[in-house]
């Protein structure tokens, strides 16, 4: 992941709680990228829908789930649950959830 922390175009910020409007998930951003970071040929395998390369794409804990989804800005929406997710890595990158957010291990809230 690559750690961008002054992404002032992104709708979305580390932390935030997100619901993929295609797929029916929860999640919590881990990390954004300002724009699309991943291969040619991944993009073409995976993403179906073609968003667009030069808009923010965000790195996505799923909630249930063991893995991450790399995911364009276009497909997220915010969460509206309070309710925090379940995640393996959650202990890893975040300190403590409060008030429907994420805290991130190091940052001051």
């Amino acid at each position: 992941m690559n750690t961008m922390t002054n992404i002032s175009s992104a709708k979305f910020a580390i932390g935030d709680l997100v619901h993929h409007q295609r797929f029916d998930y929860r999640g919590v951003i881990a990390d954004v990228d300002a724009t699309f970071q991943s291969t040619e040929e991944w993009y073409d395998t995976v993403a179906r829908s073609r968003p667009p390369k030069d808009k923010p794409w965000y790195h996505v804990l799923v909630d249930g789930a063991v893995h991450s989804t790399y995911v364009a800005e276009q497909n997220l929406e915010a969460d509206t649950s309070t309710d925090p997710i379940n995640h393996p890595m959650l202990a890893q990158i975040f300190s403590h959830f409060e008030g429907g957010q994420y805290f991130r291990r190091g940052w001051a809230n």
